[in-house]
């Protein structure tokens, strides 16, 4: 039996469970499209461009950049979670993305020596940097620009919310499909932890 507090369960500082199923009963695009942005941008985005400058850190900035990315691409692709995908997660957004496309035929490199390197060893490896100036990603110096990544990732959870509400972008296109599917398995999550 489902505990009844789950539905108060907030997904984003104004969407509950019960707020996202009532919008999904409705087939709501325009009102879920804004719940995607705000979710994302709330956690991984408005918290890092409010830093004072001088405190900013590029290993805090691309370590909630590699969370933000693997959560994008699961949304994306549907995926209930990615313990098991995640390289896979960033091929394919690297791959799909227009900003990171540079990042697309050494994306194995990244997930090894960015992501894997912040987030097991609390630093880059195989003479990765990460630095905060310059392209997204300088392949001669191996360097990873994280304010322009992280500005990389705002325009694109902009254009994946705005595609969402496009009417081209049918209620049951993969894109929809997808994305309500990934809602199940974070409902789900909600539900267990009550």
């Amino acid at each position: 039996m489902r505990d009844k507090g789950s539905d108060e369960v907030l997904l984003s500082k104004k969407v509950t469970v019960k707020k996202y199923k009532e919008l999904v009963s409705k087939q709501d695009k325009e009102e879920i499209a804004q719940f995607v942005f705000e979710r994302f941008h709330e956690r991984y985005i408005a918290p890092l461009k409010s830093i004072p400058k001088k405190k900013k850190n590029g290993f805090c900035i691309m370590a909630n950049c590699c969370l933000m990315i693997e959560a994008l691409e699961s949304f994306y692709q549907g995926w209930e979670d990615t313990s098991r995908r995640s390289s896979e997660a960033f091929k394919e957004f690297f791959k799909r993305v227009r900003e990171f496309r540079d990042l697309k035929d050494c994306y194995s490199e990244f997930y090894k020596h960015i992501r894997c390197g912040i987030l097991h060893q609390a630093e880059t490896t195989g003479g990765w940097r990460i630095i905060r100036k310059g392209p997204i990603f300088d392949s001669n110096n191996l360097t990873i620009n994280a304010t322009e990544f992280l500005n990389g990732l705002d325009k694109y959870l902009k254009k994946y919310s705005d595609n969402l509400r496009k009417r081209k972008c049918k209620w049951n296109g993969e894109i929809w499909k997808n994305l309500r599917k990934k809602m199940d398995s974070v409902i789900k999550n909600c539900e267990r932890s009550k």
